[in-house]
């Protein structure tokens, strides 16, 4: 474990009713650093993701945000601290146009600086451009994924969750969301990335973790676990 780490969890257990999800889980992010969270389904990487934003409450252990203890949060203090979460589903709004679901979120960091603007993200993202009219349910589901990071990069945060950003896409698409995820990184952004595309996520990141039914059973730096192919197999089913 890491005391200077930006996110920790330490031993963190999660329930849903009587099913134990979460058993003892710690990790730790430092600034400036790709995490990849890797899992068959059902292994408790959202789970993880909704603990520790406070949508789900933990039953034990702790969260700390540059050490200081945040465990249960509500999600709405954890976005002003800094965290910026695009979750599996976009959870965009529907009914806003393109461009006021960007602007109703845009803010400046916690360090007061704006380093992503409405006309940054327009640049990232330059389809957007041409549908800032058009109302968040009219978007192709690649359009809706470009719109929900852009609309968490419009809050100027210090990490950026990103779960299950390319599912379903089309290949030209998810190609195009993992350049975006280069380009954040470049910035110093860190982010905790989950995606069942092993590769993507472990190219993308600088370590990753792998959760099976609620533990983590492997743990390193990315290159590293890239190449142990016989045990991402046993682990991931692959």
């Amino acid at each position: 474990m890491m005391t200077t780490a930006m996110l920790q969890l330490d031993q963190l257990n999660t329930y849903y009713g009587d099913s134990h999800i979460l058993r003892g889980v710690s990790l730790a992010l430092p600034a400036g650093t790709a995490l990849g969270l890797l899992g068959r389904n059902g292994m408790g990487k959202t789970t993880l993701i909704r603990s520790l934003m406070g949508y789900v409450r933990a039953a034990e252990g702790s969260v700390k945000w540059h050490g200081r203890e945040v465990t249960n949060a509500v999600p709405e203090r954890m976005a002003r601290l800094g965290i910026g979460y695009v979750p599996e589903g976009r959870g965009i709004f529907p009914n806003l146009s393109v461009r006021e679901n960007l602007v109703m979120t845009a803010r400046a960091g916690v360090d007061g600086k704006k380093e992503w603007t409405y006309e940054r993200v327009l640049a990232t993202f330059p389809r957007l451009t041409e549908r800032l009219s058009h109302g968040g349910q009219q978007l192709s589901g690649g359009e809706q994924q470009m719109l929900s990071i852009g609309r968490a990069l419009m809050t100027n945060p210090q990490l950026l969750i990103l779960d299950e950003a390319t599912e379903g896409l089309a290949p030209l698409i998810v190609a195009e969301i993992w350049r975006v995820v280069s380009e954040i990184r470049a910035t110093g952004i860190s982010t905790l990335i989950v995606d069942r595309n092993y590769r993507a996520v472990l190219a993308h990141t600088d370590r990753a973790v792998v959760l099976e039914k609620g533990l983590i059973v492997m743990a390193g730096e990315s290159a590293t676990l890239a190449a142990d192919t016989e045990g991402l197999a046993r682990c991931l089913g692959v």
